[in-house]
């Protein structure tokens, strides 16, 4: 479906937790943060229902991020869901890869289509500096557990950490190791003012984006920086569907919140 400006939306990304087994120096602060009472946080069901309804109105592609994904019990029966969605071509997952290796075969026999795995270094001191206790091996285990379930892998690697340094040469060699792409992300601050451009592949620049977002308490946002949200009817998700897209503004300006780890980034 079209917004007021012209672009088409087509693609839903899914908060299914807004927690997480890591606490990433750019994603949360050192304490942590507070998270959703779980009966604030959809069910697996509600979700797909949400997907469903973004199907009918032309959506194709859904990808499930957090938080961390992989932390939400029942992920691979959301997926068996998913797939079984008349017109959803895509069903991707952005994870940190750490939880991955056990069941991502069982995952792509389900039907997920690709995975992007946050690493942002390979030297086991860095990743640990960076994510803050990470173990580098589960990362890495994780990505060819992957490749060897047959799923595309994408590595996401944010630039400009806080000493300055970013691995990108190093995470690029390991991929092409692996048969794996690259994605770079500039770090930034959902309440400082949106930046296109530069030499980063995303954020993509707002002319082309082509998506709305499903926080894991149920509400629809059009637009990372900003506060503007939908709470979900599910007496008419297709209504609220339409209302989000109808809110996509022309570019993203601040929000009032910088966090990303509940929304999915």
């Amino acid at each position: 479906m079209l917004d007021s400006f012209g672009r088409r939306v087509r693609y839903l990304r899914v908060s299914v937790t807004d927690r997480c087994n890591l606490r990433c120096a750019y994603c949360m602060p050192p304490e942590g943060v507070a998270f959703v009472p779980h009966e604030r946080v959809l069910s697996l069901e509600r979700i797909a229902l949400v997907a469903r309804a973004a199907a009918g109105l032309g959506f194709d592609k859904v990808r499930l991020t957090g938080g961390e994904p992989l932390v939400r019990k029942g992920l691979p029966e959301l997926v068996s869901m998913l797939r079984d969605i008349p017109g959803l071509a895509t069903i991707a997952m952005t994870t940190n890869g750490t939880l991955l290796a056990p069941i991502a075969a069982d995952l792509a026999r389900r039907g997920l289509s690709s995975v992007n795995v946050s690493l942002d270094a390979l030297d086991p001191g860095r990743y640990a500096s960076i994510t803050r206790g990470g173990d580098v091996r589960d990362a890495v285990a994780g990505v060819r557990a992957a490749r060897a379930a047959g799923l595309p892998v994408k590595l996401n690697v944010v630039i400009g950490d806080s000493d300055g340094r970013d691995d990108l040469d190093e995470v690029t060699a390991f991929a092409e190791s692996e048969g794996c792409a690259v994605q770079t992300i500039r770090r930034y601050r959902l309440d400082e003012a949106k930046l296109d451009g530069g030499r980063y592949d995303r954020p993509a620049p707002c002319s082309a984006c082509d998506r709305i977002r499903l926080l894991a308490t149920g509400e629809l946002k059009p637009c990372l920086h900003g506060d503007a949200a939908v709470p979900v009817d599910f007496d008419d998700i297709e209504d609220s569907v339409r209302a989000c897209v109808a809110m996509k503004p022309i570019r993203g300006e601040r929000a009032s919140e910088h966090l990303v780890s509940s929304i999915g980034g």
